[in-house]
């Protein structure tokens, strides 16, 4: 299979998710503002919608939308402890973070991504981020993970997309235990070995 990813983007979950998983991709970096791929062709002709993550499937096929992928790869390895399988409240609680994550921080990023925004409601922006961390550092007070002592889809979302707070130079310091949960993904080998391949990508393109 295929990931086509870029640097400092949501993809990254999946690539971390795949590591977990122990599942070989074949990664395909793209430049998301140019829509363009490595030999300059045309991104759009992958995934119309221009964005990443796409996940290219051994029968030809092509998966979008990163939440759903994470299920889909997770759903490939019977038994592993990423994502619950079943119809049971433990998965349905993963789930329900995966959701909060991609409606109340993947989104409150958004505006600070975008130069055209309003520098009040970038701080409209950040201010409502702060809210969720606030709140996110109180549930991770007591437990390591999202749902409890276990690393799962969920969380390699949520690291990825409360990690943007270094590129917008949000300072985490007020949450102690969000710097924590940062922190105790970042040890994981799935995640070094991810971060080690978005970084071999920047330097590639010289950034």
């Amino acid at each position: 299979m295929k990931l086509y990813l870029a640097p400092h983007a949501c993809s990254l979950a999946v690539d971390i998710v795949a590591r977990e998983l122990e599942l070989p991709l074949a990664l395909e970096w793209i430049d998301v503002r140019a829509k363009k791929l490595k030999d300059g062709s045309d991104y759009f002709k992958i995934n119309p919608k221009g964005q990443v993550p796409t996940l290219g499937l051994e029968d030809g096929g092509l998966l979008t939308e990163g939440t759903v992928i994470v299920q889909c790869l997770a759903d490939s390895r019977p038994g592993n402890r990423l994502l619950p399988s079943g119809t049971n409240i433990a998965r349905y609680r993963v789930l329900e973070w995966l959701s909060f994550i991609s409606s109340e921080l993947h989104k409150g990023f958004t505006p600070l991504f975008r130069p055209t925004t309003p520098p009040a409601y970038r701080d409209i922006a950040i201010e409502n981020l702060a809210k969720r961390f606030a709140w996110l550092n109180e549930e991770l007070s007591t437990r390591p993970f999202l749902t409890g002592d276990d690393f799962t889809v969920a969380d390699a979302y949520g690291y990825t997309i409360i990690s943007w707070s270094r590129i917008h130079k949000l300072d985490l310091s007020p949450w102690p235990h969000l710097v924590a949960y940062i922190d105790r993904i970042e040890s994981r080998p799935s995640v070094r070995a991810a971060r080690e391949a978005e970084a071999e990508e920047l330097r590639r393109r010289g950034s």
